[in-house]
């Protein structure tokens, strides 16, 4: 068994996309542009807010001036409105338990930005102690870059080799791949079982029951 497990978030532990999509589409609406259909966001998100922003845009709206206008309405609202549909995937609270029982140290990588993550992760995990809870943050890349598995690895003092890095979408896959460690996806999120299997993880798990089993291993 790893002696680190870094878990993704959005599409990973909880099912946020309805929130996600909710407070973009109220931006949007705010200054006039079209809207989206829920599942349409499952392919906006995963890359940090300003990306989701921008593939929320029209393609002739896509500047920094209309994602930061975006931005400045979205994060109040979804700081309000982030856990109204919001739920953790069946399963995963028992698979996270029983991975720490045994004595695994867990934690958080997100590209969702740091309030919001502290903020979904303490308040639907409150029982589980986390090594460190990490969203986007001023002054470090957002995934696939490995800085903030890096970071989370230094802290845990554990090697690429004693981790897992588990994730829906492929930003995870070449997340895990860029840090060195083992990398599984799980096909009960965002993005198609097609995208995760491209990256040859070293396992696809479709329920959090085979992720237990793998890790378990």
């Amino acid at each position: 068994m790893k002696k680190l497990i870094i878990f993704d978030l959005d599409g990973t532990l909880l099912d946020t996309i309805a929130d996600l999509a909710g407070a973009t589409n109220h931006a949007l609406a705010t200054y006039g542009y079209p809207i989206h259909e829920t599942d349409a966001y499952r392919f906006f998100v995963g890359n940090g807010i300003n990306k989701l922003f921008e593939r929320a845009l029209p393609e002739t709206e896509r500047n920094e001036t209309n994602i930061m206008k975006i931005r400045s309405v979205f994060i109040p609202y979804y700081n309000k409105h982030n856990a109204d549909l919001s739920l953790p995937y069946a399963g995963i609270t028992h698979a996270l338990e029983t991975l720490q029982a045994k004595g695994c140290q867990l934690a958080v990588a997100s590209n969702k930005y740091q309030e919001a993550t502290t903020k979904l992760i303490t308040q639907y995990f409150p029982t589980l102690s986390f090594v460190r809870i990490f969203g986007q943050r001023e002054g470090v890349p957002a995934k696939p870059d490995p800085a903030v598995v890096f970071e989370i690895m230094q802290a845990a003092g554990v090697s690429p080799q004693d981790t897992a890095y588990i994730g829906d979408s492929g930003v995870d896959m070449q997340t895990g791949i860029n840090a060195g460690t083992e990398t599984i996806g799980v096909s009960w999120g965002f993005r198609p079982r097609t995208e995760l299997e491209a990256y040859h993880p070293a396992f696809i798990a479709d329920t959090p029951e085979e992720l237990l089993s793998f890790l378990g291993n």
